[in-house]
């Protein structure tokens, strides 16, 4: 094949599978990994495609920071029930810190406390949603406070964070890439949130399935380090096998 028909070859099978990869790219066109990232390149110069780690993919992998008022009409019906089964997760006396974002925001509507609980969170609307139930203590963190969020971060929410150890941690993200981790679109809010799994014996994140092949700005840690996913039914089977396969607990609902 000459370049033209590379390039066709390479679009179509994007409009076929929406992402590509050069390993299989280069078996299939018989042509080197070099060949490939040069079309790949060019394609992406003409905004045909977005390169990623590997290959390319139809759809862009970068996420932009909106919103929660925005976010809060996106996949609400996935973000309701992820956020019933993580409410099932909380047991009577239990310490937890719930981080940011609109799904934890969801779960925090969802919990309903049978027994004394302690709540460490960096957001205001959480702390808001909960101060409602009687039993439920509630430490809020100190910092800047990040508007499009309505959660604060900062080195002071990091400092506080030394004085306590939760059992479970619920954390939001803005992307699940399989080779760069959880990612946010804000660096001082990954920065707490790895501080945040530093003080949690678990690491529970609460992402719906458009979440997975995304990046943010700011990467919170790798796969390795989480103990726990639950996510909506429209995950992809591969994206699901690669995650069982590094030992991470999987829950669809």
């Amino acid at each position: 094949m000459n370049i033209t028909e590379r390039h066709q070859y390479i679009l179509q099978q994007l409009q076929k599978k929406s992402s590509v990869s050069v390993i299989d790219l280069c078996k299939e066109l018989d042509v080197s990994s070099v060949t490939i990232r040069k079309d790949l390149k060019l394609l992406e110069d003409r905004q045909t495609l977005f390169r990623t780690h590997g290959g390319a993919t139809l759809n862009n992998p970068y996420t932009t920071d909106r919103s929660v008022y925005e976010k809060e009409s996106l996949q609400s019906f996935e973000k309701v029930a992820i956020a019933k089964e993580a409410a099932t997760m909380v047991s009577p006396h239990d310490s937890i810190i719930i981080a940011s974002g609109t799904t934890v925001l969801a779960m925090a509507r969802q919990l309903q406390p049978t027994g004394s609980l302690t709540v460490v969170t960096a957001a205001l609307n959480v702390a808001i949603e909960l101060s409602k139930h009687s039993q439920v203590e509630i430490l809020q963190l100190g910092g800047t406070l990040r508007k499009s969020s309505t959660s604060v971060a900062g080195p002071y929410a990091e400092h506080i964070l030394n004085d306590f150890f939760c059992s479970k941690l619920f954390l939001g993200v803005d992307g699940i890439d399989l080779e760069f981790g959880l990612t946010t679109t804000n660096v001082q809010e990954a920065h707490l949130n790895r501080k945040m799994m530093q003080v949690a014996q678990k690491t529970i994140v609460l992402a719906d399935s458009t979440k997975f092949g995304k990046r943010g700005f700011g990467r919170i840690c790798g796969l390795e380090e989480i103990d726990r996913i639950i996510t909506d039914k429209n995950i992809a089977s591969h994206i699901l096998e690669a995650l069982e396969g590094m030992g991470i607990k999987v829950t669809i609902v």
